[in-house]
């Protein structure tokens, strides 16, 4: 599979299912054994997994806003911010 396509394959799975592949990468390539071609290409994918997962997370994070209650009783929406 070339680098785009497996790009492209990759942009279509959900953040969970993203994680569980990347996930079972890593228990492979930590569990050793594998062939090195294997490991590289498994490297690879788990690369562009992590990089898929961290820009969902930037996606989802930028949609969370919290509910604030104003002084006058209105309830309106801010950025929710972890600081």
């Amino acid at each position: 599979m070339t680098e785009k396509a497996l790009t492209k394959d990759i942009a279509k799975l959900s953040f969970e299912e993203a994680m569980k592949e990347l996930e079972t990468i890593v228990r492979k390539l930590e569990s050793g054994g594998l062939d090195l071609e294997i490991a590289i290409k498994d490297y690879a994918r788990g690369n562009a997994l992590r990089a898929h997962c961290e820009s969902k997370l930037a996606e989802a994070k930028l949609k969370v806003e919290k509910i604030v209650a104003g002084a006058d009783g209105s309830i309106k929406t801010e950025p929710f911010s972890a600081e």
